[in-house]
């Protein structure tokens, strides 16, 4: 308790050093810039404000093309403007305010790794500026009110991303590779991880949307991936008959695979509640996400014949184990439960998230204590594979079946699924696929790289809000949008009788009443919309079909500079396209 009163009182001070200047107002006897920062106590209390202000993005993530819950991303529903836009530069200034200080540390060794620490945060804050907002004002020095750069206009995205990669580059050289049990802290394999996902997200952002320079951004995140995969000491849970599922339900994150991690302990009373928000938020997973998915042979689920109308049942059967290990499916027992639980089309789709979902007490309390996967070995194999085979497209890189060997395929004989082969992934590009991501090149590398996002998609579903990123840096955000690609689920071919569970005994009927069909459980009825009418796909959102209609690419994959800061600084200009009445 004693260092939970100190970290706030250190807080306390640090807020009130931002709006005030004359540090003889604080008691002597208290904390001060002068007897603080001198002890790795003092930095690392000063420092774990950053863990939850910095890493940890919305939990399930935003509306795509492959998830929604109960209401929909702002721009999917054309909602961002400049008046409804805010920043926060607190947590930037909270990270030079220690770096600034680090000198009066006792010890050289651990004053380094602070400020490999603070870097490391600093370079993820940038990125993620970068990623919302194109060009931003960069700030490596805490500003006073009379510091002319408080008025500065926006620097380039290259100078800010150099400045990023920079700091992650401190920061791999300098943090320990190892530094707690539980893998919550950052190390120097974390620090490669992020920035092989800046620089893979610039180096693709820059390709797809006609910015130069994409190709020194995606060696870069070869660069990191590959040292990565080379030297750092993670390797694929592989334990039990459910190894995937297992690593999103443990109360203690599996280190094994899981480079860093949120960790959460009720014997604490710190929890969070993500188990519970699957119902609550009526968490939803489309036709299309299930699309992905291959057969457990490695042929592809689209090119069978009827594939489009099948139901639930037939859908699911024989397919990638992972799909039963993140989609609630016929047979589906919960953790700590004895019986099966029926899927009852209670979604917006119909389908259902068990991915990250505790035991059932847990949920129903919302004190789930699940640990929360940061950043996985997983998506750093990802990361080098898609920036490998997009270099290779552009002719500036040899792309081997090696490479694949020590990243895709690892993850797919985690999966127990056969591994992909170079050429016949680049002699036979998957229509459904192609039909997803529109945008990938022509060329010989196309089939590789639509091979590439259907397994960056499955593995990396729901973790994060990568899904919706990737969508942005590949230039899709159209297939994100209801008027583009309507929010599919279920297939359903007409009113009856339907069992979900796989025991041969109804869990649900759908009843056509007048012009509406419904889903009914236990006596209670829920309207839904299908695709043709009396029967087809569930529609969510059907009163959103228009969203997205006003998407512009010239303006919505960067959200606009909010005009209170525009107000507050005039040397601010805005995004192109967003009109805020400021000079």
């Amino acid at each position: 308790m004693k260092k939970i009163f100190k970290l706030l009182a250190i807080l306390s001070f640090a807020s009130f050093s931002f709006v005030s200047c004359d540090l003889t107002l604080i008691p002597e006897d208290e904390v001060t810039p002068e007897n603080y920062f001198k002890t790795e106590s003092d930095l690392m209390l000063w420092s774990n404000q950053f863990y939850k202000d910095i890493l940890l993005e919305a939990g399930w993530g935003s509306t795509s093309d492959v998830m929604m819950s109960n209401g929909v991303s702002a721009y999917v529903s054309g909602n961002r403007t400049p008046q409804t836009q805010s920043w926060s530069f607190t947590s930037l200034r909270e990270i030079n305010y220690m770096l600034e200080h680090l000198h009066q540390c006792e010890d050289v060794a651990v004053a380094k790794k602070y400020e490999a620490v603070g870097r490391f945060f600093r370079a993820y804050f940038y990125f993620k500026l970068v990623r919302t907002y194109g060009d931003v004002p960069y700030y490596d020095k805490v500003l006073g009110s009379t510091d002319p750069d408080v008025y500065k206009a926006r620097d380039s995205r290259e100078f800010v991303m150099q400045k990023v990669l920079e700091d992650f580059e401190f920061a791999i050289e300098n943090l320990p590779s190892t530094w707690e049990a539980m893998n919550t802290r950052v190390t120097r394999w974390a620090a490669m991880g992020y920035a092989s996902r800046a620089a893979l997200y610039e180096g693709t952002f820059r390709k797809y949307h006609n910015i130069e320079d994409c190709e020194k951004y995606l060696l870069k995140a070869v660069e990191y991936a590959e040292a990565f995969i080379d030297a750092a000491p993670f390797t694929l849970y592989n334990t039990g008959a459910t190894p995937y599922r297992d690593l999103f339900n443990s109360t203690n994150a599996i280190t094994q695979e899981v480079v860093l991690a949120r960790h959460y302990d009720t014997a604490y009373s710190v929890f969070h509640s993500m188990g519970n928000q699957v119902d609550f938020s009526r968490v939803s997973l489309t036709r299309r996400f299930l699309n992905h998915y291959l057969m457990a042979d490695g042929k592809r689920f689209t090119d069978q014949e009827g594939w489009e109308t099948m139901s639930y049942n037939q859908e699911t059967k024989n397919r990638d184990p992972r799909l039963a290990q993140t989609v609630m499916c016929p047979g589906y027992i919960q953790k700590g439960a004895s019986k099966v639980t029926p899927c009852l089309f209670s979604s917006h789709t119909g389908y259902q998230p068990i991915k990250h979902i505790p035991e059932a007490s847990k949920c129903l309390s919302s004190s789930d204590d699940v640990d929360w996967c940061l950043l996985r070995a997983p998506e750093v194999y990802l990361n080098f594979i898609e920036a490998k085979a997009e270099l290779a497209a552009l002719g500036k890189a040899q792309l081997t079946q090696p490479d694949l060997d020590k990243s895709i395929n690892l993850i797919r004989k985690r999966a127990k699924m056969p591994s992909l082969n170079l050429e016949e992934a680049k002699g036979n590009p998957c229509p459904y696929m192609a039909k997803c991501y529109p945008n990938v090149d022509k060329g010989e590398m196309k089939g590789v790289i639509l091979e590439i996002r259907r397994e960056r998609t499955i593995e990396l579903a729901l973790e994060q809000p990568e899904r919706f990123w990737d969508m942005f840096r590949w230039a899709e955000a159209k297939q994100c949008l209801p008027c583009n690609v309507p929010w599919y689920g279920v297939y359903i071919d007409g009113a009856g009788s339907v069992d979900t569970s796989g025991d041969g005994v109804a869990d649900l009927e759908i009843k056509k009443t007048g012009s509406l069909m419904q889903i009914i459980v236990g006596g209670v009825s829920t309207d839904v919309v299908l695709s043709e009418g009396d029967h087809g796909y569930i529609i969510a959102y059907a009163n959103a079909l228009s969203y997205g209609e006003n998407w512009d690419d010239s303006r919505d994959y960067l959200w606009p500079i909010p005009s209170s800061q525009r107000e507050l600084n005039p040397n601010l200009t805005q995004n192109p396209g967003y009109v805020d009445g400021i000079n």
